[in-house]
């Protein structure tokens, strides 16, 4: 895709946005995003569910589906890159765009940065709104609070692209279960026996009955979480739908570092104490 020369702004009329809907749809959508998809001359929907269509369609005469670029065996980069050139063709038509993604539109999602950094290099106004992400759901729904232990957030199918050290130490949080493994980019969901790699994989660093869970998030407001727990051996009969996510939580204690606790009683010799643990006990 060939970028044009940067021009003056004032000579810049278009804009977009890139918005979030969260996952629980209605109850997410913050008041700037709605504001961004009301006020847009288009909006574009990179969203799969009719439901959900239909609803923005109430806040929008004019919606458009990206998901017709979608095609079996075809890669998803080239669907994406396709994306970003319909939005910026009516950027540059000088009209006010939105487009609506599922949760964060910065998170798992390839187009939303994409077409922010072409159009502000173009000279176009751009801007990410954020929304409420799986991640997020997780944390309420599990009652997981990244703070404590931490978190390592990975997508699944690096664990089997390269060579990635887990921190047991903390949650370890795989994302994008549906395709793990997929190279082509062309699927839109990987047999079972890829999963079963996956825990071949995880096995390295977790004992066969180390209790994970397999979760959903809901995203409907009559829906709950979706949230299955098992032994890691059982994770590759678990019920499926490819959505799911994988928490595998601590399997190790936080390891005291001698030395750098005898550095912080220096310090506090010198500057005085009193402050909390950092991980309460």
């Amino acid at each position: 895709m060939n970028t044009p020369t940067p021009v003056p702004n004032e000579a810049r009329q278009g804009s977009i946005a890139c918005v979030g809907m969260g996952i629980t749809l209605g109850s997410h959508l913050t008041p700037l995003a709605r504001n961004h998809i009301e006020t847009a001359d288009v909006v574009f929907a990179a969203l799969s569910d009719h439901v959900v269509q239909l609803w923005l369609e109430r806040l929008n005469p004019d919606v458009r589906s990206l998901q017709s670029y979608y095609r079996p065996g075809k890669s998803r980069m080239k669907t994406y890159r396709e994306w970003v050139d319909v939005m910026m063709s009516e950027v540059r038509a000088g009209k006010r765009v939105c487009s609506v993604f599922y949760g964060h539109p910065g998170i798992f999602a390839w187009s939303p940065h994409k077409v922010i950094e072409v159009a502000r290099a173009e000279g176009y106004q751009a801007h990410m709104e954020p929304g409420v992400s799986a991640e997020d759901c997780l944390y309420a729904d599990l009652g997981i609070d990244p703070g404590r232990v931490g978190c390592q957030h990975l997508e699944a199918s690096q664990l089997l692209f390269f060579e990635r050290n887990l921190d047991t130490t903390s949650h370890v949080i795989l994302w994008q279960l549906g395709v793990v493994g997929d190279r082509s980019l062309g699927r839109f969901r990987t047999p079972d026996a890829y999963r079963e790699l996956l825990v071949e994989r995880l096995y390295q660093d977790y004992p066969a009955d180390h209790e994970v869970t397999v979760y959903r998030a809901p995203t409907l407001p009559v829906e709950g979480p979706h949230i299955q727990r098992m032994a890691l051996r059982d994770f590759p009969a678990a019920e499926f739908t490819g959505q799911e996510t994988l928490v595998l939580p601590p399997a190790h204690a936080l390891k005291p570092n001698a030395i750098m606790r005898a550095r912080l009683d220096e310090l506090d010799a010198v500057y005085g104490t009193g402050a909390e643990p950092a991980v309460p006990a």
